[in-house]
């Protein structure tokens, strides 16, 4: 009878094992990946903050933006603070409820980030090639319909997807070789055939990751044509300036992502894809608000207007 108890308790936990394999490179990745969270929280509040006080920055653009940086602080919170958790003390649990809500999560947030990047390209597109007709296409209507269609598509494909994951039966042990509760790593528990999972989870990686990708490549071929016949040096700065931002954000984000959900589980590396994942959920939150802020010249202006420099 006890031992049915313990199973059973068993059965409601998982074990992260994360970076285990190493004991002695885990107070340093506690330390690197603390600082990191910090920088994130600091930076994208920034971003928030500044754009909500500053009447100057109510444009589509810096909306998004701000969207961007709530959606990124969702997104790190999601894992990093299990982590930090897992890091500093022995007990690397994570409760069966815990971990069903940290992927549902973590699937819907990291599939509107895919949306909105969509989305600011657009915006982008329409206030470099079509800047006579800009605050007619991308009015606060268009733009509020915009961010909600970005989460609620999230939302909704986590909805229909994670479900999947967590009815594939599972083995005797609930040891999880990640750091936090992902598809593939879950996948790997399973004592059945997941082809049928990893098509799916292929398929829709595919939907919301290719197909953004490919729509935000057509935005910025149609800029840089735009670009190639300006005459003013001050637009092509300012194009570059918030364009190039952009680009390096998609490209922290798209790069990783596609490294881990465009092959099969069973063909990732496991610890390879530790850091990738880590890369991708710690690095590049808390570089988004540093990318658009250090040479963005509105941002400095509005900083000065709030500190009364001005």
């Amino acid at each position: 009878m006890t031992m049915e108890k313990i199973n059973a308790s068993f059965e409601n936990y998982f074990v992260l094992l994360g970076f285990s394999n190493w004991p002695h490179f885990e107070i340093v990745l506690f330390v690197v990946i603390l600082m990191f969270y910090v920088t994130t929280l600091i930076g994208n509040l920034f971003i928030i903050i500044l754009s909500h006080l500053d009447s100057h920055l109510h444009t589509p653009m810096y909306f998004f933006l701000s969207n961007l940086s709530f959606l990124d602080l969702c997104y790190t919170t999601s894992a990093i603070p299990q982590l930090l958790v897992n890091l500093w003390g022995p007990e690397k649990t994570i409760s069966y409820a815990g971990c069903m809500i940290q992927l549902y999560f973590f699937l819907a947030l990291g599939t509107t980030e895919c949306v909105l990047l969509v989305v600011m390209s657009y915006d982008r597109y329409v206030a470099v090639c079509r800047p006579l007709h800009y605050t007619v296409l991308m009015n606060p209507r268009f733009c509020y319909l915009l961010a909600v269609a970005s989460w609620v598509s999230g939302f909704t494909n986590s909805a229909l997807h994670f479900p999947f994951t967590f009815w594939v039966p599972l083995c005797g042990h609930r040891q999880v070789d990640h750091f936090f509760c992902e598809v593939p790593a879950l996948l790997r528990l399973s004592c059945v055939d997941t082809h049928t999972n990893e098509l799916t989870l292929l398929v829709t990686s595919s939907t919301f990751v290719l197909i953004p990708l490919i729509l935000i490549l057509i935005s910025y071929g149609a800029i840089t044509r735009a670009v190639l016949r300006m005459q003013s040096t001050t637009g092509l700065q300012k194009v570059f300036g918030t364009c190039g931002a952009h680009l390096t954000v998609v490209s922290l984000f798209y790069i990783p992502i596609m490294c881990i959900y465009l092959q099969p589980p069973s063909g990732n590396s496991q610890d390879q894809g530790k850091f990738i994942a880590l890369f991708y959920t710690v690095v590049t939150p808390s570089l988004n608000p540093l990318i658009y802020t250090l040479r963005n010249k509105d941002v400095k202006v509005a900083v000065k207007r709030l500190m009364g420099c001005d």
